[in-house]
């Protein structure tokens, strides 16, 4: 199945794409497949979504889908039906702080 992911503007820019990238995941749709295809598919994104070694979420990374925040998630949980049927995009979006 291929799902769909919007990366924030500094990744696409890194990945060196416009737009959505679409990934295909097979199995079931997590956040782990998902992320573990956009690190096989753009391997210079390898690090900057998710730690290196424990493959945890970066702190200042969210994940969105379907207006939810899955963030907190297990990663392994089956993501949204319209996310998973490429209907809806899995959002990578940046942290926003300040004041």
């Amino acid at each position: 199945m291929t799902v769909r992911v919007l990366l924030p503007a500094h990744l696409r820019a890194l990945a060196r794409v416009e737009g959505e990238v679409r990934v295909e995941v097979d199995g079931l749709a997590t956040i782990r497949s998902v992320m573990d295809g956009v690190e096989r598919d753009y391997p210079m994104l390898g690090g900057t979504i998710r730690d290196h070694v424990t493959r945890e979420r970066r702190a200042f990374l969210r994940f969105f889908a379907c207006e939810q925040d899955l963030s907190h998630e297990p990663v392994d949980a089956p993501l949204p039906d319209v996310v998973a049927e490429g209907k809806e995009p899995l959002l990578v979006i940046g942290a926003v702080a300040g004041g």
